[in-house]
């Protein structure tokens, strides 16, 4: 097309997409690249502003590495990635609801006996927390033998990866459900904390005027063969920022209650969560997702 205006840009632009691409790639090109004409078109988008941008994602460009993903972490606070994670792993059978996984998870946690403590350093001030529950699939079977990943942040609102002070995997942990699918770990109320906001998902949440306040939440991630792994986060009931989470992944199923341990336990707090995960033959596959 040689006369490119206001009215024929977006035509031609998608009509340069080869025929011989997949259809995935059509549609989905097709969409954004209209999608975001329309919005250039309704802002009124000077050309200093789309100029700013494009340096904005340069910086997050350069802060970003093999530990800190400066784009996953605007999407977080744009709630991309959470609307991502609804659209794509929508509960289908009342399995238990999913979240994002967070920038925090670490691989190969140390494997613990039921019941052990994930704290291998204390801080002042720390409470305490035995918690307990059963994994069960989607007709209400206790599951035995399900791997359950835990991981969460210290008194001091920093996971061990952040912190020189603090043990190698500090505060996490795998455990296993016994024959009863039950499990039963240690661990210590988790604190709100700030999402990194040194970079150019700091200067996002300026131009927003919005903070990076996490709400408290302790990790899970159930993983079993032939079933759906389940990402999750369970939220302390009281903690600061449930109704206005900076990544916008607080869900009304996932907050649970920590109440105080009976006379005589050993932890301050006891809290109880039960999970449910989805066999994969639900959906006719018998690959993990």
């Amino acid at each position: 097309m040689r006369s490119i205006t206001l009215d024929t840009i977006t035509e031609a632009v998608i009509s340069a997409l080869s025929d011989d691409i997949p259809p995935r790639n059509r549609e989905i090109l097709q969409s954004a690249i209209r999608h975001i004409h329309a919005f250039m078109k309704e802002v009124d988008l000077t050309y200093d502003e789309w100029l700013g941008a494009m340096e904005w994602l340069r910086r997050a460009g350069d802060i970003s590495d093999e530990s800190r993903n400066e784009f996953i972490l605007i999407s977080d606070i744009l709630g991309v990635e959470v609307l991502a994670d609804m659209i794509d792993k929508k509960p289908t059978h009342n399995e238990t609801i999913s979240t994002v996984l967070g920038p925090f998870y670490r691989e190969n946690p140390p494997v613990l006996p039921k019941g052990a403590s994930i704290i291998q350093k204390d801080f002042e001030g720390q409470e305490t927390v035995r918690i307990t529950g059963t994994v069960r699939d989607t007709d209400g079977a206790p599951l035995p033998g399900v791997t359950i990943d835990v991981w969460e942040d210290a008194p001091n609102g920093l996971y061990e990866q952040q912190d020189p002070d603090q043990p190698e995997m500090n505060l996490r942990g795998r455990f296993e459900t016994d024959e009863k699918g039950e499990y039963e770990l240690v661990a210590i109320r988790p604190v709100p904390y700030p999402i990194p906001y040194d970079g150019a998902a700091g200067e996002l949440l300026n131009y927003m005027g919005h903070h990076p306040m996490r709400p408290g939440h302790i990790h899970f991630m159930v993983m079993k063969d032939g079933y759906k792994t389940l990402i999750s986060q369970i939220y302390d009931s009281t903690t600061d920022y449930l109704d206005n989470d900076s990544v916008f992944a607080v869900k009304e199923e996932l907050i649970a209650e920590l109440t105080p341990a009976p006379e005589g336990a050993d932890t301050d707090l006891v809290m109880t969560f039960d999970f449910v995960i989805r066999d994969n033959a639900l959906l006719g596959t018998d690959a993990a997702e």
